[in-house]
């Protein structure tokens, strides 16, 4: 006759080694977080939206909510302001 009792298990937690683990984890996150871009090129937001320029333009771009600056002949979207908005924009589409 098979014994069908499972075996117990113990697992013993060092809490100050997972808080530690926790912190380098959010400091790590908070580094990548300071070099994130301030401002994104049209070829960083495109890359970002996984859309063509075309589509860009065709879809969003004249949004008034949609901030943009043209400095000589290139586009600059600052990264914060334009990652909120595409969420806000993304939400906002209905099929």
């Amino acid at each position: 006759m098979k014994n069908t009792q499972m075996p117990f298990i113990t697992v013993n937690v060092d809490e100050g080694e997972v808080k530690e683990l926790c912190n380098q984890k959010i400091l790590e996150l908070v580094k990548e977080a300071d070099v994130e871009f301030v401002f994104w090129d049209r070829k960083e937001l495109m890359k970002r939206t996984c859309m063509s320029w075309d589509s860009i333009q065709e879809k969003f771009f004249s949004d008034p909510r949609f901030i943009k600056r043209k400095i000589g002949q290139k586009w600059y979207f600052p990264a914060r302001e334009t990652r909120e908005f595409l969420v806000k924009w993304l939400e906002e589409q209905v099929y």
